[in-house]
């Protein structure tokens, strides 16, 4: 395993990559003792952002949504996050959550959040890159995702993934990704340039301290 790079208490930074504006970023799977970091990042959210991502208006973050995200095993809940290394405290700035389904081990529900100051950096695909390599590293292969229509952005993220629409209800369009054609699309894109040390470390299974 790397040099463990201190990000924090409890947070040893698992790889570190820059994105196209120069800026340093660390992205390491999260653990249930974040719960006051995922906490913080809901609410530093844009009220907008956190509609869009929660399909709700709420100004106070729900205690159950906050033990939801924070009950990660690694296992039936794999979450990884994204921390800024330019800043002062490396405060989280992203997290993506991958919860698997009971009925069926190989598929999850996927979700993603990005602090509004750090959109269009790249942070989303980088982020992606190494949940989604963590997941099919432990038996996943579909994920489901659903997603507020006028969600623009997303929704062209995930197509350009290769998500398939499978069905609309009101405002929320629900897609299901192959993760293997997901992995394959974010290999095959130039941009971000951080993409290439994230998929780096899980093509070298000993990098991120596996046998």
């Amino acid at each position: 395993m790397p040099e463990q790079i201190d990000t924090g208490p409890e947070r040893p930074c698992v790889i570190l990559t820059e994105l196209r504006s120069g800026m340093q970023a660390c992205l390491r799977p999260l653990h249930p003792s974040d719960q006051d970091e995922i906490e913080r990042g809901i609410m530093e959210l844009s009220d907008r952002s956190r509609y869009l991502r929660f399909f709700s208006s709420f100004k106070t973050v729900p205690p159950s949504v906050v033990e939801k995200l924070s009950a990660v095993d690694g296992e039936n809940h794999i979450a990884w996050g994204v921390v800024d290394m330019d800043e002062d405290h490396h405060p989280g700035i992203a997290a993506a959550h991958a919860i698997r389904n009971p009925d069926d081990p190989t598929s999850g529900e996927f979700a993603i959040a990005v602090l509004d100051d750090y959109h269009g950096k790249g942070v989303s695909r980088v982020l992606i890159a190494a949940l989604f390599s963590d997941c099919v590293a432990k038996g996943l292969r579909t994920m489901d995702i659903a997603i507020m229509r006028e969600n623009r952005k997303a929704v062209r993220l995930v197509a350009a993934l290769g998500a398939k629409i499978t069905h609309s209800e009101g405002p929320v369009a629900y897609y299901r990704l192959d993760l293997t054609s997901a992995l394959n699309a974010l290999r095959a894109m130039e941009k971000p340039i951080g993409l290439s040390e994230v998929f780096a470390a899980f093509d070298s299974p000993a990098t991120l301290g596996h046998p």
